[in-house]
């Protein structure tokens, strides 16, 4: 916190929007969140950003000591290491929080590789959470034809991959939405909004949608064809209902009688988590420098 208090970054790019400037999404994003129910003040908004950014400064230190425990326990050298994220948070850009849209300050999250064998360098080409699993099965050696099957995506370490796509079906939707991040471009489609054309380059804010500016016609056709080429947005839209559908009978079933929480919560077993008289030494002290069921 103390890190941030005359931080350049505490008041948000782009201030609040008046609300006819808003796409319909994050309209919808403003009335799910109640926006008008609350007063939010320049100085709200500095102090939730200062606290995101001193979070930010938390997990990089936490990091940090991870780093230096491979270091110091000789496996620098044959680990591999990423770290990236969920998703981001619009910290009151646009007038707008949390994540729910494809917002550069939405979507946009670290991914940071590093290794034995692997350059160090930034690259500007866009990539997605989706390629995670087939560069890391691609860095262990595993056969990426076990992993094609059940994932989209691609494997970095072969070199720049195609258009990054995106899909998003929570909450504030009211149908599906995908888009493509092609280079410095971003398209976006959902049959119940206009489309949308960025030029991330020329407009990082993503003020100017130019799906409808016929200098850019060709460019928009060619990745809304792209876009429904790869989605059945009839169809994405049907799984989605059905989902939530038999998702329901499911709750309405788990309020009767004994109920048992969806949340993740891990099961422990006693036989590790305590030691026993009957525990073999070894294991307690194994047991001590790899907790289970923490």
């Amino acid at each position: 916190w103390d890190l941030y208090g005359d931080c350049a970054h505490l008041e948000p790019g782009t201030g609040e929007l008046p609300w006819e400037e808003h796409d319909p999404h994050s309209r919808r994003i403003l009335d799910s969140c109640e926006r008008a129910a609350f007063e939010i003040t320049p100085e709200n908004v500095r102090r939730a950003r200062r606290g995101y950014f001193a979070n930010v400064s938390y997990i990089d230190d936490k990091i940090a000591g991870i780093l230096d425990v491979l270091k110091r326990t000789r496996q620098a050298e044959r680990t591999v290491i990423l770290f990236t994220s969920d998703h981001g948070d619009m910290l009151g850009e646009r007038g707008l929080w949390f994540k729910m849209s494809f917002l550069e300050g939405s979507a946009r999250v670290p991914l940071m590789i590093a290794g034995p064998g692997i350059t160090e360098g930034r690259v500007e080409q866009p990539a997605s959470t989706l390629d995670v699993a087939p560069t890391l099965a691609a860095l262990a050696g595993v056969d990426l034809g076990e992993v094609s099957p059940w994932c989209d995506g691609a494997d970095l370490m072969a070199g720049p991959r195609g258009p990054v796509p995106m899909e998003y079906a929570a909450e504030a939707s009211v149908a599906p939405m995908v888009a493509l991040v092609d280079g410095n471009w971003k398209a976006t489609l959902c049959a119940a909004d206009p489309p949308q054309l960025f030029d991330l380059a020329a407009d990082p804010s993503e003020r100017r949608n130019l799906a409808a500016n016929p200098a850019h016609a060709a460019r928009a056709a060619a990745m809304a064809a792209a876009m429904r080429e790869r989605w059945d947005l009839d169809a994405f839209d049907a799984a989605v209902r059905d989902s939530q559908a038999r998702r329901l009978v499911v709750y309405e079933a788990l309020r009767n009688g004994a109920y048992y929480p969806w949340d993740y919560q891990p099961l422990q077993k006693a036989s590790e988590r305590y030691m026993r008289n009957h525990m073999d030494l070894n294991v307690l002290e194994e047991a001590q420098r790899f907790p289970r069921g923490e």
